[in-house]
């Protein structure tokens, strides 16, 4: 039979460990960030998602008290930024920039991890919607002419797409099919060159960026559809939504958030997520963003940007699926 010594000897590991684990916890949480904290962006200097990552990390190492390195690792479709980030320790100190790529390669390259449950969602920083703009010789003027038009004139209009496999060409296919309409695209390297020739009359229309799209919509050389977004955004109340312009239920739009490898502390998450959303509410920061086409949603939470991420996956998963899009 043991003693009573000895069963005391025998629970005093447990108790030691339990009290050191509720001494350390807090002072772990409080201590964070402890040294410079990784910001890896999978794409190349110069882009959207860079110019994000940087505007936002500067605010937060000022707010954390430490620098916020920007890394780039491009390569693969964003996949080997990606996968260098998820596979980092789960200490907060390696924290991976995001786009709607995210949620569109794992349907055109398979990953060598779960998308959706080999990671922490950390903050949604915003998004944006893209604007239909159209060469002035199209007879259409709103949304419900633009599918009335096509339906009668099946693959006579022309568009323009950059990028296979692309945000802006799933958002495309996802607005035919929805609509049930039929045009013939014409593939370019990137957006600019597609509005070059929206403008010029050698294609019908694009599914342009609005920080590039409006400023010619403006100028009367294109005129505008309407937004892929679900509401209207602040800037442009009066041009309509595709969706209220006889597509009901349909959204496309270019987003950025911030994630890290799975098993971050809570503590620190919400530490991450509070800064962030103090940042995008900062009148400088969201008149930035409105000119890069963004609209600030620091407000969510880590599981409204863990629903936001899957719903894109699957969405986007059925367009590609539906519309045979390959890899380039």
């Amino acid at each position: 039979m043991m003693s009573a010594t000895s069963r005391h000897f025998r629970l005093l590991p447990s108790a030691f460990c339990l009290g050191l684990a509720i001494v350390c916890a807090p002072v772990g949480a409080q201590s964070y960030p402890a040294k410079p904290v990784r910001v890896i962006v999978p794409f190349a200097p110069g882009g959207g998602v860079d110019f994000i990552a940087r505007l936002v990390g500067q605010k937060l190492g000022e707010a954390l008290g430490q620098q916020i390195i920007v890394e780039n690792r491009p390569g693969a479709g964003s996949a080997i930024g990606t996968e260098a980030a998820i596979r980092s320790a789960p200490d907060g100190y390696t924290l991976l920039e995001i786009s709607p790529s995210y949620t569109i390669n794992p349907s055109l390259r398979p990953p060598k991890f779960d998308p959706l449950n080999d990671y922490t969602p950390v903050v949604l920083i915003g998004k944006g919607p893209f604007v239909v703009v159209a060469h002035p010789s199209l007879p259409a003027r709103d949304g419900k002419q633009l599918i009335a038009l096509a339906r009668a004139r099946p693959g006579d209009i022309i568009y323009g797409r950059s990028g296979q496999g692309t945000i802006v060409h799933l958002s495309t296919a996802l607005y035919l099919y929805m609509a049930g309409a039929k045009m013939t695209h014409v593939p370019y390297k990137g957006g600019g060159p597609a509005l070059i020739d929206a403008i010029s009359g050698q294609i019908s229309l694009v599914f342009s960026p609005p920080q590039t799209g409006l400023p010619h919509v403006k100028a009367g050389r294109v005129r505008a559809i309407g937004m892929t977004s679900a509401e209207r955004i602040p800037t442009e109340p009066d041009i309509p939504t595709l969706a209220e312009s006889g597509v009901p239920g349909y959204e496309a739009t270019n987003w950025h958030a911030l994630i890290g490898p799975k098993g971050i502390p809570r503590a620190v998450v919400d530490r991450l997520n509070s800064e962030v959303r103090k940042i995008v509410a900062q009148k400088d920061v969201e008149s930035t963003l409105h000119s890069s086409g963004v609209f600030p949603r620091g407000g969510g939470t880590p599981e409204q940007l863990y629903e936001l991420i899957r719903k894109d996956h699957d969405q986007w998963k059925k367009v590609v699926i539906q519309a045979g899009i390959k890899p380039e």
